[in-house]
């Protein structure tokens, strides 16, 4: 179980670090442009994206499991 959670993670770094890696200028363009987005409607998307990730890590354990 801890092993899971350290391998997630670690994948959340590489995930940021391409991020920076691979465009920088076009993600510090994103940063500035949600400065002119409302918080709620960031909130919104937050949870959204919570959500998403919950339901990913269910159908993987669920679905798709190793024998």
């Amino acid at each position: 179980m801890i092993s899971n959670l350290v391998a997630a993670v670690g994948l959340v770094f590489v995930i940021e670090g391409l991020m920076y890696a691979i465009a920088p200028n076009r993600f510090k363009s994103m940063i500035s442009a949600m400065e002119n987005i409302p918080a709620e409607k960031l909130r919104i998307f937050g949870v959204m994206a919570i959500a998403l990730g919950v339901g990913i890590v269910w159908f993987a354990k669920t679905f798709i499991t190793s024998s």
